[in-house]
């Protein structure tokens, strides 16, 4: 798997998409008091896993455990995923689980 924009790569290669992922995206959209951050990274782990967007999801792994979900709680949500989202997107989700603990 090739290694995906974080956020100083990304503002190299596309600045406007920088500015708005943070102004917009974690400035605002993650910061709404309507869902907390926890619940919005596991919807977020959960629609990445479903698109079968695996490259995000390393850097969204380490941010959900900021939040507080718990690797056993990711687990668990990838697992229930296999039987939504389809048993190679939970396997390909668990892999990248996997790569964090390396």
């Amino acid at each position: 798997m090739t290694k995906s924009l974080n956020r100083e790569s990304l503002a190299l290669v596309a600045p406007k998409l920088a500015e708005l992922t943070q102004n917009v995206l974690f400035n605002d959209i993650w910061q709404r008091d309507t869902l907390s951050p926890r619940e919005r990274s596991l919807i977020t782990l959960a629609a990445l896993t479903a698109l079968g967007r695996v490259q995000q999801l390393p850097w969204h792994v380490q941010f959900a455990q900021q939040n507080g979900l718990t690797r056993e709680e990711m687990v668990e949500a990838f697992t229930h995923l296999a039987f939504y989202a389809g048993w190679p997107a939970a396997v390909s989700a668990l892999e990248c689980l996997e790569e964090e603990r390396r």
